[in-house]
């Protein structure tokens, strides 16, 4: 059951599609306080949620806030991400889930401050709380996620693997990295355009020094089975004789400052303005701009610094270079030199620089900062909304940095400018299971680290769990080493974990259909389908479906590591889809040999999978001739339909031929 309570003058932020009539009375569960609720934890309450956010499955003991923030050196210490996803479920002594639909800043003490005590607070008690309540924390979320409407779906070659990096300068670059895969047979589905094909980083521009003819080089690719997929950023360049900026200003389609002008900022351009978002005009005229590149053959973008980022502001720019000029006109001791250095670093995304800019909403001037996360999200509707104009038979491949609940409806997100960080690789599978809590189910992080030096170790560690995400893209920064596939020694090795995750997709892509149109989760903590202690508390495994349980490799120099199964299960140590071994482990704690160039993963008791062989691209899949892997006797129903249409019409077949596992089992 889902009760919802309006308080003060909330913001329409359209996260939700259902329209439920107001309860009245005192919220159930929590004690409303000054600006925000307040829960008594028990010792053994779990607390789900927040979506992308740094603390593992389990919240407690952390405080987060729900501010949109660009930062790619996030670690433990880190506060918020990229998204703001204010849906939580407290499970133990009592069991339901908490939706504060609040486009503002919001904090969340769970257990930071005192370990028994839950603190919510916002800037002002202008909100809709929505409490469900539900027999298990999976129908919790169902019902939230039937709340807040259909998760997008993506196209099936999405689901093959991407190969990106910021660097890409020219077309040699891009035909060089199809060529070398190829030459070395490694699948691949897509190759991504980093802010280098535009003409001076200025959207739905290209750079025809560089990229003479896009045109021609997305038809070249596409004939070797490659989708380009460009990136669009949220900035759009001062300058004068180029259309989308003398458009937007003629218009009034930017955000504005104080005095009514629009609004200057800049990021990779340098001085730019941000489009209005949260103007449906705005959102309309943006979004058909996407066609400049869809007439070119381009199927797929990915969205980029919409939280938005700031490099910095103009007016803050100039009050630190006038004080920069006194401090330097002094002899700068200790006090000095920490001003200086403190002020340099704070140009970037300064909280200041959000309270000066402004959006029209239904003619009135809202300030920036109390819809501030809702900027990303509605980037995203302005893809998605165009799509459905530009591309109304087709599905097209869309995912963005910023978001917040609602965005999914239009597109998936990737987890962010990650670093080459075992804890980072770690964190990228519990985010997964928390970001399918809010519907977010076209996901993953850059394989291998977005930022610092990936190892060979490493990058095989991580395609071992990228092997399970929809989102599986190799992405990496401007002056890092480079980590396409084929740069390693033991290029063979990655290259049978990639031939792996092909012969999967007919499994993942079928799992991903069953939860976006049954308003499911893929990915499940351990604790919402089995109750006892460990698997409650256990942070580096989750439930795939309802046939898997991933248990990745997740620290550097390991030859295994220990696994809880909470039921019997079958470890499957696969070499290649040809070498595998299949051993029925029981109930209990064990120790699991896991040499580097195998992957493991465990089938869950009675259960079986679909495999089929390897391909150059997704559309080179043979989904006819699947194979069954696991238990003897066990059945599966596989989702199947074009991969292509928008108007998802699928059917299911099971499958129940011999299984590709000989093994029987109890």
């Amino acid at each position: 059951m889902i009760e919802k309570f309006v308080l003060g003058k909330p913001f329409e932020t359209f996260a939700t599609v259902e329209r439920l009539t107001p309860s009245e009375g005192e919220i159930p569960f929590f004690t409303t306080i000054d600006k925000g609720f307040f829960y008594k934890l028990s010792d053994n309450d779990i607390v789900y949620g927040l979506g992308e956010q740094v603390g593992g499955i389990n919240k407690r003991g952390k405080k987060y806030i729900s501010r949109n923030s660009d930062n790619p050196h996030h670690q433990e210490d880190t506060l918020s991400l990229y998204g703001a996803h204010n849906f939580l479920i407290i499970s133990g002594e009592e069991l339901f889930g908490v939706f504060f639909d609040y486009p503002g800043f919001m904090e969340f003490d769970i257990g930071y401050t005192n370990r028994d005590e839950l603190t919510i607070t916002a800037e002002n008690m202008d909100m809709d709380v929505y409490i469900i309540t539900g027999n298990s924390e999976r129908d919790i979320v169902k019902q939230f996620r039937k709340l807040i409407g259909k998760s997008y779906i993506p196209p099936k070659w999405a689901f093959g693997y991407g190969q990106s990096r910021w660097g890409y300068k020219c077309e040699e670059d891009i035909r060089e990295v199809a060529r070398r895969y190829r030459e070395n047979n490694i699948p691949l589905d897509s190759i991504y355009l980093d802010i280098d094909y535009m003409e001076d980083y200025k959207d739905f521009t290209v750079n025809k020094e560089a990229f003479p003819d896009l045109k021609g080089l997305c038809e070249d690719m596409k004939k070797e089975g490659i989708r380009l997929v460009p990136i669009i950023d949220a900035g759009v360049k001062i300058e004068k004789g180029y259309s989308v900026y003398e458009e937007g200003v003629e218009k009034g389609y930017f955000c504005t400052d104080r005095e009514g002008n629009p609004f200057i900022a800049a990021v990779w351009p340098g001085r730019v303005h941000f489009p209005d978002f949260l103007d449906p005009k705005a959102r309309e005229w943006f979004g058909d701009k996407y066609s400049v590149l869809l007439d070119m053959g381009i199927e797929g973008f990915w969205n980029d610094m919409n939280e938005p980022a700031i490099f910095y502001s103009e007016k803050r720019l100039n009050e630190v270079l006038e004080r920069i000029n006194e401090l330097g006109k002094k002899n700068m001791g200790i006090s000095e030199f920490f001003e200086f250095t403190g002020i340099v670093n704070g140009l970037s995304n300064n909280e200041g620089d959000y309270d000066e800019f402004f959006h029209n909403v239904g003619e009135k001037s809202v300030p920036h900062c109390r819809l501030h996360n809702l900027y990303g999200f509605n980037m995203t509707k302005a893809a998605g909304e165009a799509f459905e104009r530009l591309s109304p038979d087709k599905r097209i491949l869309m995912f963005s940095r910023s978001s917040y609940i609602g965005a999914h409806r239009y597109g998936g997100i990737w987890q962010g400018d990650n670093k080459s960080w075992w804890s980072h690789l770690l964190m990228n599978m519990q985010m997964t299971a928390s970001l399918n809590m809010v519907g977010f189910l076209y996901t993953g992080a850059d394989t291998g680290g977005f930022g610092c030096d990936t190892t060979e170790e490493l990058m095989l560690r991580w395609l071992q769990l990228s092997v399970f995400m929809p989102l599986m893209r190799n992405h990496s920064a401007l002056g890092t080493r480079e980590q396409e596939l084929y740069r390693f020694r033991n290029c063979e090795d990655c290259k049978k974990m990639i031939e792996i995750r092909y012969g999967l997709i007919p499994y993942l892509y079928s799992e991903f259909m069953k939860a976006a149109t049954n308003d499911d989760m893929m990915f499940r903590p351990l604790g919402f389908d089995f109750k006892d202690e460990a698997a409650r508390n256990t942070e580096d495994q989750v439930l795939l479906g309802s046939e898997l349980m991933l248990a990745p490799v997740c620290t550097r120099n390991a030859k295994g590591r220990y696994v809880y199964l909470p039921e019997e299960m079958l470890l499957i140590r696969m070499r290649s889809l040809e070498d595998y071994d299949c051993e029925p482990l029981p109930k209990g704690h064990h120790y699991v040999k896991a040499d580097l160039k195998e992957l493991i993963f465990f089938i869950r008791k009675g259960k079986a999978i679909p495999v089929g062989k390897s391909a150059k691209n997704t559309e080179s899949l043979d989904s006819d001739h699947l194979s069954l892997l696991g238990y003897e006797g066990a059945e599966y129903e596989l989702y199947e339909d074009d991969g292509i249409s928008r108007n998802v019409m699928g059917s299911i077949r099971k499958i129940k031929n011999k299984p590709y596992c000989r093994m029987t089992t109890s």
